[in-house]
């Protein structure tokens, strides 16, 4: 267990496809709570980029959401406006998944590479960085840290799509266009199918202190992307020093 370090989740909405990726946040969550680490939450207080109707995949016309509002879902209600966040109070960020990421917290879901970072987000994510402070991110959001952090070493998963297994792999050409490097990871290393204790792949860029993990990215069983998860959080604790 870690002894009191203090991190931080920051949401980006409620849903895969709209916001924060509701499992990979409560991985996060397990994760952070078994290694003894006391976690406080935060969403930026602004309008989602559009409303997706989960139940079909598509945008619910004329309904918006706001990512504050939404995100307290996952919260439970303990959630503050990522305006309010300050570095000094924290020993570690950590960012989760889901299209929020790439449309709430960015817009690199429309941009690309010529994508904006939510201008709090991007405070957030040069202070961490500036003070040698740990940043986590797992599925979409190592674009972020690609964006904002100039080289940064981040992982997606794969690159090529290998017959859907790595849906989302065209990221990671992406994330090479803007500027960072990107590290070959897998959800789960193939001695994970043999082994008693298998390991799951998070890369961690020790000179910037960016952890990443490839979580949804991959067409894998749940328990390999929670186990991934666990090794990013895992990585982002040790790197506290506490």
């Amino acid at each position: 267990r870690c002894s009191g370090a203090v991190s931080l989740q920051v949401l980006s909405g409620c849903g895969v496809y709209d916001g924060t990726e509701i499992h990979e946040a409560s991985a996060i969550l397990v994760h952070l709570s078994r290694g003894g680490a006391e976690v406080q939450m935060y969403a930026p207080d602004v309008p989602q980029m559009h409303v997706v109707d989960h139940s079909k995949g598509q945008p619910a016309e004329a309904e918006s959401r706001n990512v504050l509002v939404e995100s307290a879902r996952i919260a439970r209600g303990k959630i503050a406006s990522l305006a309010k966040l300050t570095t000094a109070d924290h020993d570690a960020v950590i960012f989760p998944g889901g299209f929020g990421a790439a449309k709430n917290l960015s817009t690199f879901a429309v941009d690309g590479k010529d994508c904006k970072v939510n201008k709090e987000v991007e405070r957030v994510l040069k202070d961490f960085h500036k003070a040698g402070k740990p940043i986590g991110l797992c599925c979409i959001s190592p674009v972020l840290a690609a964006k904002v952090l100039s080289g940064a070493e981040v992982t997606v998963g794969h690159e090529e799509e290998e017959g859907g297994k790595w849906p989302y792999a065209g990221t990671a050409g992406a994330i090479k266009e803007l500027g960072a490097k990107h590290c070959v990871k897998e959800a789960a290393s193939a001695s994970a199918v043999f082994s008693l204790t298998p390991f799951y792949e998070a890369h961690v860029d020790t000179k910037n202190k960016v952890v990443t993990t490839p979580a949804f990215m991959c067409e894998t069983a749940l328990h390999h992307i929670f186990d991934g998860i666990g090794a990013m959080v895992k990585n982002v604790l040790k790197l506290t020093g506490k």
